[in-house]
Order: C-alpha cells, then structure tokens, then sequence
C-alpha cells in the first residue's frame, strides 16, 4: 500500500459510517410517505371499492369476511415511496415502481381469476405444457418478463440483469408463498427488508419502501380485517427484491438467486405453516399479534356467483 493509498483507506473506513447517518433521514421519510400513502389509498378503496365491494371480500378460517383491498393499497404505498426516494439513483426508482405496479398488477388479476385447481410453480407450469394457462400462470409470465425489466434497470452487466431479474422475480414469489396466515408476508418483508434498510447506501432508500408499506396495515391484517393476496405481497416482494438487487455484485446476486431458488423448490414439497408451527422461535414470530387459531376451522366450500369465497 503507498503512503497516499493509506489516507484514502482511512478516509473510507470514516466516511462510510457518516454516509450512512447522512442517508438515516431519507430513509425515514421513504418509510413514512409509504407508510401514509399506503393508509390514505387504503381509507379512500374500502371508502368507495373498485367495482362491486364483494369482488374484493374473502371469508378466513373463522368464516369472517375481511377484505384484498390491504393488497392495493400496499402496492400504491410502495410505488410512491420508491418513486420519491431521495439519493436513489432514478434508474432504480424506476425499478422500484415497476415491480411493484407489475407485482399489484398480476396479483390482482390471479385475486380476481384464479382458483384452488392449480398451485405452485409445479401445477401452473405443468398446466402451461397441456396447452392450458391459468391466471397462475399469466402471473409467473408477466412477473418474470417484470422481473428481467426491473433487473435490467438496477444492473449494467447482461449476466448481471438477468441474475437481478431472477432476485426480483423469485422475492415476489416468496413473499407470496408467506400470504397464508394473517401477519405473515407482512412480517417477512420486515425482517428481510430491515436489514437492508439499516446497512445504509442507495438500496436502504429503496428497501424503506415495501418495509414502511408493510408496517402500514399490518395492524388489519393481524386483526384478521384484512389480507395482501396476490396484489400486495407481490408487489411489496417485487419491491423488496429490486432493493435487494440493486447495488449487489455478482457473488451477492448469484447468493440470493441460489437461496431463492431453493426455498421456492421446497416449497413444492414442504409445507411452510409445518414447519413454522414445529419450530418454537419461528413459531412465536408468527403467532405475535394474531389472535389463536378457530378451534373448529369453517369447512371449504365452492363459491357461487356473486358469493363470498373462503379465504
């Protein structure tokens, strides 16, 4: 090392702690304007819902009626925030809206169109070579194209964008995965995404976005009013990747494609609520907040026109 090399050394290993306590307030306000967006579009949509307020109202486990509309709003919280980030490079903004006006975007439609028939990669693909595609599979599509776009936005290298795309794509999926007690996906993004927050950096900016959107309606969606489904969970996962993509080298992305990728194969063969429920921290994560399970769960049933489905 040269004399003037050292200096410099010095003068990084400083300046970093400082750059992240200068970035600490831009961080706050993206997570605070998520945090408002988020609640003022979920007032004004249970206000005066999109079409028919029914659309929007599932029945849970205890047959209570509870509402998709958190998925929506969730989605407006997280494109606003990630649209005025500050110190956020542009390109990634732009990354940041997409994903999750394409995650809301699909989602809502697998919400509104899709069934119980097919599930998992597995039942949509499978479907898909059979010559039939299901809403399930439209969203796999249109993700995975959204997920390259944001991908190609927040990398430079072609190997780059597309590992990035793959981070985006599999995060949304994930999260995804999660939506299946009340609280959970919510609680995933912020144990994800916090991390990535307190490191500091660009990314953190942008990371405040779907972690401050899914602290928003947590409180509803704990009390079992109500839930992200597709809408939300993929377009606050599709968020949560582009921060994790963003700004990462090679070896970071090649990491989290790689984990990604196995947790979604997994899920194909394990039961994740199993194996939450048998593992005593994870399983206190999960139950904070929520109310016990119905002693006897409401039975499902087909749903007919107009009718309240189960949820």
């Amino acid at each position: 090392m040269t004399k003037a090399a050292a200096p410099a050394r010095v003068a990084d290993r400083v300046g970093a702690p400082v750059a992240a306590r200068r970035g600490r307030p831009g961080r706050l306000a993206t997570a605070l304007a998520a945090t408002g967006a988020a609640r003022a579009a979920y007032a004004a949509l249970t206000r005066r819902p999109p079409g028919e307020a029914a659309l929007w109202e599932r029945r849970n486990h205890r047959g209570e009626v509870l509402t998709l509309l958190e998925g929506p709003a969730t989605a407006v919280g997280t494109a606003v925030a990630a649209a005025c980030a500050p110190g956020v490079p542009g390109r990634w903004r732009a990354a940041g809206v997409l994903a999750a006006v394409a995650g809301a975007g699909f989602g809502t439609y697998d919400d509104m169109a899709g069934s119980s028939d097919r599930r998992g990669f597995k039942g949509h693909l499978g479907a898909l070579a059979k010559g039939e595609l299901t809403s399930g599979g439209v969203k796999i599509v249109g993700l995975g194209v959204a997920g390259l776009a944001a991908g190609a936005l927040v990398q430079r290298r072609p190997v780059d964008k597309l590992l990035a795309g793959g981070v985006v794509a599999g995060t949304a999926n994930l999260i995804n995965l999660f939506d299946l007690r009340p609280g959970r996906a919510a609680k995933a993004v912020l144990i994800a995404g916090a991390p990535r927050v307190l490191r500091g950096g660009p990314a953190a900016a942008l990371a405040a976005a779907p972690v401050g959107a899914a602290a928003a309606l947590l409180p509803e969606d704990l009390g079992e009013k109500s839930m992200l489904g597709d809408a939300g969970a993929n377009a606050l996962g599709a968020a949560l990747g582009v921060a994790l993509a963003a700004g990462s080298g090679r070896g970071g992305l090649v990491a989290k494609a790689l984990v990604l990728a196995a947790l979604t194969a997994a899920s194909e063969k394990v039961s994740f609520t199993k194996v939450i429920a048998g593992n005593r921290p994870l399983n206190a994560i999960d139950m904070l907040g929520r109310r016990a399970p119905a002693a006897t769960p409401v039975p499902r049933q087909p749903a007919a026109e107009g009718a309240v489905a189960p949820a």
